[in-house]
């Protein structure tokens, strides 16, 4: 899993569980499956061709046929080691994004948000405005590891260890884990990995270790497969 794709879910925002579904939400969750995507352009043509949902709704010409075949279907490959920091930029910028209420100006600001990568490929500049100004600066980390009886992992810790006593999966397949250690831990809503596990619950242990900006990835000891996700208790 590459360490930038989730910057998504940095903002609250994002997939909030009971949040009713815009067409930016599908464009952002089409840009974070544009992350195993290896080549620089392609996975610039990757993040317009996401943007379809929202060009649909406004009624705009669609993206261009090779950016829709990338967001449909991603290309695997490996990245350029450089290019997870660009990368970052441009996924940043378009979580600053959703500070605009106009669906209109918020797609300017999409496109205006890729102009990190387009620099590195020597592009000319986009011509939509980037990130709100106001917005500009590190993505702010969510409180997610905040609880009455302390932060999700503890303090001092890197991560947190323990068996699964019991899950369960909702009709979209996320996954609600029960730990030994009393944590109870919900895949988040637009990951689109899913857990295919069918033993009982006590043959698995979870690992769940700090992600990108506040988030946190689960997995499971000898079992393929890194989730997001967020303690409910």
């Amino acid at each position: 899993m590459l360490r930038f794709s989730w910057l998504l879910l940095a903002l609250p925002v994002f997939f909030a569980p009971g949040a009713q579904a815009r067409p930016r939400d599908d464009v952002m969750a089409g840009a974070y499956r544009c992350s195993v995507v290896g080549e620089a352009r392609q996975w610039l043509d990757c993040f317009y061709g996401a943007v379809q949902p929202a060009r649909a709704a406004l009624g705009l010409s669609p993206a261009t046929v090779t950016q829709l075949r990338l967001a449909s279907a991603p290309p695997s490959g490996a990245m350029a080691p450089d290019d997870a920091r660009v990368r970052d930029a441009v996924l940043a910028n378009a979580l600053r994004c959703y500070a605009i209420a106009d669906e209109r100006l918020w797609l300017d600001c999409y496109y205006g948000a890729a102009q990190p990568m387009r620099a590195r490929l020597g592009l000319s500049p986009a011509p939509q405005k980037a990130a709100p100004p106001a917005m500009a600066g590190p993505v702010p980390a969510q409180p997610l590891d905040r609880f009455p009886q302390g932060p999700a992992i503890p303090r001092g810790s890197s991560q947190v260890v323990s068996p699964m006593t019991a899950y369960s999966f909702s009709k979209v397949r996320n996954f609600t884990v029960t730990l030994a250690n009393g944590q109870i831990w919900r895949q988040l809503s637009g990951d689109p990995n899913y857990a295919h596990w069918k033993k009982p619950a006590t043959s698995y242990v979870a690992t769940i270790d700090h992600g990108a900006f506040g988030s946190f990835n689960l997995q499971v000891k000898d079992t393929p497969g890194v989730y997001k996700v967020e303690r409910i208790r």
